[in-house]
């Protein structure tokens, strides 16, 4: 942002051009990159590492972290607050999370288990 001269209204990774770079220059920036941090970690190789993931990611881990679902929207970008739905289906964790909170006093808590008829009767099918 030094390099930059701090200007608001610039790109903060600029193309030659100075102008904000195309999908494509980031793609390949990122591929380059990741490619780079898979001959240190492996691991990475396996993983589909995309711009877009690196979104929903940053959107979940948003959300994660209690920031409202408006505030999310305005960070990406997006016009209206509907369309960040799309980067934040609700995981296992977060339906937990709910599902504690209506939890009635003085119950346990956990996983349903089925009884063994049940079970059984599943089995039959």
């Amino acid at each position: 942002m030094k390099e930059l001269s701090g200007q608001p209204a610039q790109p903060l990774f600029p193309s030659r051009t100075g102008g904000p770079l195309s999908r494509d220059a980031i793609e390949r920036r990122l591929a380059k990159h990741t490619a780079t941090a898979a001959a240190r970690c492996p691991t990475i190789r396996m993983k589909k590492i995309t711009a877009h993931t690196l979104r929903h990611t940053a959107a979940m881990r948003l959300l994660h972290a209690g920031t409202d679902t408006s505030v999310i929207a305005l960070w990406l970008g997006h016009e209206q607050a509907d369309t960040t739905q799309i980067y934040l289906h609700a995981d296992l964790a977060l339906k937990e999370q709910a599902l504690a909170r209506t939890t009635p006093l003085h119950t346990k808590l956990g996983r349903y288990q089925p009884p063994d008829k049940l079970l059984a009767f599943r089995e039959a099918l």
